[in-house]
């Protein structure tokens, strides 16, 4: 009997969720997912200078908002410390490890000579095989894991293949510090083992830590876990991704308004591919994630091509969910007080019966929102240029005979309000459009907005008549 997969998300809480990190978390919680497995959560925080809380909290916020939730309780590296002495004083038992008393001028010697011979520096070994009775008095020691320096250290990658490196290129790692703290190797070791974690999937860059982990399991006697080391994400001209790509934290697409479940979709896609299928339910994504389906080049990040996946997820989501959203991502976005000032129960009902009209246009829900300030915008209105552009003696004159055409409108809704201005037009000689758009400049302060009709019902008569009253004349 197999044992139950067992991943592990282990981001270092030095920053924010990063794209890339946020795609590392999904694989893992897909596959453990697809397996009926668990997804663990780790938090390598053995970096105490650079650790710091408010970024283990971008991190766990991060990934609740992506809707990626792991199994048991988050694991603290630094917690687990004395574990990580306890492995190192074990490997020094069983003779795999030693005590190295190289000080830090002749490691800076040793840099300094490689760099100069042009070769690659490398620790050389000289306490591999000393006796510690010859360490200089009162020296703390390091402790070096006794590496094999013939053969091949070789692993069995599920996205890169067979991966070898040559034992003599791999020199003695430090385990353990003079300080007495553990090294990342020595760490993500025993916690890999200790957590039961049975896959490691993360990014290709730490493939030379694999070779050096699987050194310490081996040393140890400890199964490797199965290994799969996905490409990077590299901006859209093939180069490192950099910020003006979108190397941001999962919270900044938040308050660019793309919505959860369009990230994940989009990041599911990045370099992995199941067909030509683009949209995928999360049930879907499980059901079809593979580790085989992975590239083994970079994928390109491509800003229109989340924007256009984003617009379709704002299109098919249920209003209401939308007006969540919109809640959500307004503690963002600059200059939004006097909107949540006015959130309401009359204004949300507005919203949700203009929604169907604001999401057929808008790509984030920041566009939303701003699609949204007809609502809740105050008299007398600030207009757009453009808007204002529109707004000549004449066609003031013509909002206040609309005006007074829908002021005789009673019974106020989209299709009674089209039929009175679509009398008026027929009567003056009008085309619809020669009308809608001074309504349009009168109601919203724009020349774009949600249909003409739609905006008349969720304003209301009495404000739809008192703004056409402050842009009209005669």
């Amino acid at each position: 009997m197999t044992a139950p997969v067992v991943t592990r998300f282990a981001p270092s809480p030095t920053g924010f969720l990063h794209i890339g990190g946020g795609r590392t978390a999904l694989f893992n919680w897909l596959y453990a997912r697809k397996h009926g497995g668990k997804m663990l959560l780790r938090i390598e925080d053995t970096d105490r200078e650079r650790s710091t809380e408010p970024a283990i909290a971008a991190i766990l916020e991060g990934l609740k908002w992506l809707g990626i939730e792991w199994d048991d309780k988050t694991v603290y590296q630094f917690q687990r410390a004395a574990r990580h002495r306890e492995v190192a004083e074990q490997l020094l038992a069983s003779g795999n490890a030693y005590r190295c008393y190289a000080t830090a001028e002749e490691l800076t010697q040793m840099r300094e000579l490689a760099r100069a011979e042009g070769r690659a520096i490398r620790y050389d070994g000289r306490w591999r095989d000393r006796d510690p009775s010859e360490a200089p008095a009162g020296a703390k020691p390091t402790i070096r894991l006794k590496a094999p320096t013939t053969g091949e250290t070789v692993i069995e990658d599920q996205v890169q293949g067979r991966v070898v490196w040559q034992n003599e290129n791999l020199d003695d790692l430090v385990l353990l510090r003079s300080d007495g703290n553990p090294t990342y190797m020595l760490a993500v070791v025993v916690d890999d083992h200790d957590m039961g974690v049975t896959h490691v999937i993360r990014g290709d860059d730490h493939l030379i830590n694999a070779a050096r982990q699987k050194q310490i399991y081996d040393a140890l006697g400890w199964t490797v876990p199965v290994m799969a080391h996905i490409p990077l994400i590299h901006g859209p001209d093939g180069s490192k991704l950099s910020k003006r790509h979108g190397a941001l934290g999962v919270e900044a697409y938040r308050a660019m308004g793309y919505l959860p479940e369009a990230l994940r979709n989009y990041l599911v896609r990045l370099g992995w591919s199941h067909g030509d299928q683009e949209i995928f339910s999360t049930q879907e994504m499980i059901d079809a994630f593979d580790l085989s389906a992975i590239g083994r080049s970079a994928a390109r990040f491509d800003f229109a091509k989340l924007e256009n996946l984003n617009g379709h997820y704002i299109r098919t989501s249920d209003d209401k969910a939308l007006l969540a959203a919109f809640e959500d991502v307004l503690q963002f976005v600059q200059d939004s007080e006097a909107i949540q000032a006015k959130l309401n129960d009359t204004t949300r009902a507005q919203l949700l019966a203009a929604m169907p009209g604001l999401k057929e246009r808008a790509k984030t829900i920041v566009e939303l929102i701003d699609s949204a300030k007809f609502i809740f915008a105050d008299r007398p209105l600030v207009m757009e240029p453009k808007a204002a552009a529109v707004l000549t003696p004449e066609t003031r004159e013509l909002i206040g005979r609309l005006r007074e055409a829908l002021e005789s409108v009673k019974n106020w809704s989209a299709e009674t309000t089209e039929a009175a201005m679509r009398e008026f037009a027929e009567q003056n000689g009008l085309k619809l459009g020669g009308v809608a758009q001074p309504l349009r400049v009168a109601l919203t302060g724009r020349t774009t907005s949600p249909g003409i009709f739609d905006v008349l019902a969720v304003l209301g008569r009495q404000t739809c008549l008192d703004r056409l009253k402050d842009q009209a004349t005669g």
